[in-house]
């Protein structure tokens, strides 16, 4: 199992989502590794003050997203 968490407006069309959230959670999802966790910066600041722990995983080129995007994994 891989997991990409990221945090955006998305667009409702009949029974789906869509939009730039959907796509670059899609995109995140797509680089981790098998059994992690991995998220976008947008994610590690949304639950700054949870006391979950994240480690850098670097600045990372999304296909079809524009510029660079910095993505963490979550460590438990």
């Amino acid at each position: 199992v891989r997991i990409g968490l990221h945090s955006g407006e998305v667009e409702h069309r009949a029974a789906d989502l869509v939009g730039t959230a959907v796509n670059l959670a899609a995109r995140v999802q797509a680089q981790a590794n098998p059994g992690e966790i991995l998220v976008s910066r947008t994610i590690v600041d949304l639950v700054a003050g949870s006391g979950l722990s994240f480690v850098d995983r670097g600045a990372h080129v999304l296909r079809g997203i524009k510029g660079e995007w910095r993505l963490f994994a979550l460590t438990v």
